[in-house]
């Protein structure tokens, strides 16, 4: 009478077995694809972030030089404005995106650049690099 049971039971444990494999093939798959996704989101995040802060690096090394072909070309304001943004871009923690303080200095970086912009009076804006939908042939 055992083995006719063991026959029934393997029967009615085949749904649970079914639902067992299942979850398990799901969340292997599952581990594997969201640790792809979450590598392709951070490489792209990460280079979004760096090329803002080129951005903002470039516009410093460009004011910088004119500061240094002629020292009264802009304000004492402007120019302590462009020396605090220099130190937010060297404080940035390029190499620790984990760092608390990433949010807090990128934007202190993009208010530092507005109230620069405003004073030199230059409609100079970061628009990102363009995305697919913003491209025409």
């Amino acid at each position: 009478m055992d083995s006719a049971e063991d026959i029934f039971d393997s029967s009615l444990n085949l749904e649970e077995t079914h639902y067992q494999e299942g979850y398990k093939e799901g969340y292997n798959h599952g581990v594997t694809t969201g640790k792809e996704e979450g590598q392709e989101v951070g490489l792209k995040t990460g280079f979004e972030t760096g090329e803002e802060l080129g951005f903002y690096k470039g516009c410093v090394d460009v004011w910088n030089s004119a500061i240094q072909i002629d020292p009264t070309r802009f304000s004492n304001r402007v120019q302590k404005g462009i020396k605090q943004m220099q130190e937010l871009i060297l404080k940035y923690p390029a190499m620790d995106p984990e760092d608390e303080s990433v949010q807090e200095i990128m934007e202190a970086l993009r208010l530092k650049f507005r109230v620069i912009r405003a004073a030199l009076g230059v409609k100079l804006e970061y628009l990102g690099y363009p995305k697919p939908k913003d491209i025409e042939f």
